[in-house]
């Protein structure tokens, strides 16, 4: 009752007072019409009722019967929701209380994940035996693009984007250029430096003479060897120079050395020689062609068994011993015929042969490249073992005891891959140093041919097989045998192969399975895992793992392939490869689905 009548009486001096009314009201006005105890955020409602005339001076306060509410755990709990909003999620929860954005999926864990783990990531949180590594969701053409920059210039950019990683003095002075912006003139600039080194010295010395000058003579022709039409003529032939006569004199005698062997019916030593097929040793930038590719990469660490058949290399005209990928890179691939020649194909680009070697008069039985792939070894049935250049297709040097050869290794250490180990039909292993070409140890203890030689505990130990039928374990360098195993139920184990985690040998028995051998201090047989099903009973028939070690591999006498699964010792699947005998397959080292196989057929095919 007292606000209506307080509200009659200002409301009855407003009609009778014009003047007050049309008088502004100001700050000291206004603070003495409201209460003392009105907020001030009121004060501008208040003038602006009161400056129209249609309007109440002033407002009714709000009433509320609901009763007070004590709002700050409300506020306590929507401002940690908030917070929450921009924290990434623990992968190690199992429930989420809240829509999670997308950013914060994908949000990068950074600091301790968990209180109790060594080094601040959870237990099932690793994914990598350093701790935890996320997946980078980059684009492969801009993967390639620092991944080929990085191997030519030596920098490449952060996966951030941010900064820099290797070479930055080289950084700096190409100006962070990478090699697909590497501008047109340096490339065409770089291509006539290539083009143009090689010929510029012959031409400036042919012109440099002052004598001759007339380019129709045959004088100038003689001493401008790059003239356009010096072919064209019949050039007069000058003196001989020393190096021309000794060289045609070491001619003559070997002609008519070979002459004479052949007069008497001995027969000759065979010579040693190599063929180029491909069109160029040396492309544009110089480089040979058994450099690897700079884009091949694996593509996965998955492997998968091949489903069909890609490509065949026919150039053999008898069967095929053995084949060997390119260590690390697999862009060639070497082949051991039984029509004595050693061939090199390539399987990136043209699928091609690029070389033949041909040194031995025999057939081949086993080859081994060295680590990385620039020299081979190749031995025969001719007694021989031929240290060849994988480039030039010269052999380096030359190794006999006077028995044949079986197997022959290089020691896979860096700083011993000038050790040859040569097992040998007469129940030796011969250990040569191919520098000085001494035999340095023979290791003396089988009783038959020795048929493999495998290196195991990091190169410290390797272990034989003989016809003998039973398995050696030695010290590298110590003739002594360290572990003997023969029991009354082995065969004859004609190949040997080990498991990519250095932990089990794949023996070939001749009984027609695959028996498995721990490279422990015991090496005991395995008995339970036995891969079999396959007939390859008096034919040595290579087996191997895939890459990942979860395929076991192996052709037999009938010309299939078999692929085994390593953890159930199931057949997976079968290929019918050759026309015979299956004797070799090998798993690309990159290509994670594509494998090579070999047969007496004389064809090498590709999965």
């Amino acid at each position: 009752m007292d606000l209506l009548r307080d509200y009659k009486d200002d409301d009855g001096d407003g009609d009778g007072n014009d003047e007050v009314e049309e008088e502004p009201l100001g700050e000291e006005t206004l603070g003495e019409s409201m209460g003392a105890s009105d907020p001030p955020a009121l004060v501008p409602e208040v003038a602006e009722a009161s400056s129209s005339p249609d309007s109440s001076p002033r407002r009714l306060p709000a009433k509320s019967s609901a009763p007070r509410v004590d709002d700050t755990t409300l506020a306590l709990a929507a401002a940690e929701s908030s917070r929450s909003l921009h924290r990434p999620l623990d992968p190690g929860q199992h429930a989420v209380g809240f829509n999670p954005t997308y950013d914060q999926l994908w949000t990068p864990i950074y600091g301790p994940a968990h209180p109790f783990a060594k080094d601040g990531v959870a237990q099932g949180m690793r994914n990598h035996k350093l701790g935890f590594v996320e997946d980078a969701s980059i684009q492969p053409f801009l993967f390639d693009e620092q991944y080929n920059t990085f191997h030519k210039y030596g920098y490449a950019t952060d996966p951030s984007g941010l900064s820099f990683v290797g070479d930055i003095e080289t950084l700096t002075k190409n100006q962070a250029l990478s090699v697909y912006n590497m501008p047109q003139q340096e490339q065409k600039r770089r291509r006539l430096q290539m083009k143009t080194s090689g010929g510029a010295e012959e031409a400036e010395s042919g012109a440099a003479d002052p004598e001759v000058q007339n380019p129709a003579t045959n004088e100038w022709l003689l001493k401008n060897k790059v003239s356009p039409w010096s072919g064209k003529m019949d050039v007069v032939q000058g003196e001989l120079t020393e190096e021309q006569k000794k060289y045609a004199e070491e001619y003559a005698e070997k002609k008519a050395e070979k002459e004479r062997g052949e007069g008497r019916g001995d027969k000759a030593e065979h010579a040693d020689k190599s063929t180029f097929h491909g069109k160029e040793e040396r492309d544009y930038q110089g480089r040979s062609w058994i450099a690897p590719p700079k884009d091949a990469k694996a593509k996965n660490d998955h492997c998968y068994i091949p489903k069909r058949w890609v490509h065949t290399w026919s150039g053999h005209t008898k069967g095929v011993a053995a084949i060997r990928f390119f260590p690390k890179h697999g862009h060639l691939l070497l082949s051991a015929g039984m029509d004595s020649k050693v061939k090199i194909w390539d399987v990136f680009n043209s699928g091609k042969c690029m070389r033949t070697y041909m040194g031995h008069s025999k057939a081949v039985r086993d080859i081994c490249f060295s680590n990385d792939g620039t020299k081979f070894l190749s031995a025969g049935y001719d007694k021989h073992i031929k240290y060849w250049d994988t480039e030039t297709g010269k052999v380096i040097s030359t190794f006999s005891t006077g028995k044949i050869p079986y197997v022959v290794k290089l020691n896979p250490d860096e700083d011993k891959q000038s050790i040859l180990l040569a097992g040998m039909s007469d129940k030796k292993i011969v250990q040569w140093d191919m520098n000085s070409g001494a035999i340095t140890q023979e290791y003396d203890q089988h009783l038959g041919a020795v048929n493999t030689i495998t290196f195991v505990d990091n190169n410290r130990r390797f272990v034989t097989s003989s016809d003998d039928k039973s398995l050696r374990v030695w010290e590298f360098g110590i003739p002594v045998v360290i572990k003997y195993i023969s029991e009354p139920h082995m065969h004859s184990m004609p190949s040997i192969s080990l498991h990519p985690n250095s932990n089990w040998l794949a023996a070939q028995s001749l009984d027609n399975q695959i028996l498995i051998y721990s490279t422990k201090e015991r090496f005991q047989l395995n008995k339970k895992k036995r891969f079999a099903g396959h007939i390859i009973a008096g034919y040595a028939c290579q087996v191997n793992f895939s890459p990942d070690g979860r395929f076991v591999m192996s052709g037999d006498g009938e010309g299939k392939c078999w692929f085994w699964d390593w953890k159930s010792c199931k057949v997976f699947r079968t290929l019918k490869c050759h026309e015979g005998v299956c004797i070799g397959c090998e798993w690309h080292p990159l290509e994670q689905s594509k494998v090579a196989t070999c047969g007496w057929d004389g064809m090498i095919k590709y999965w």
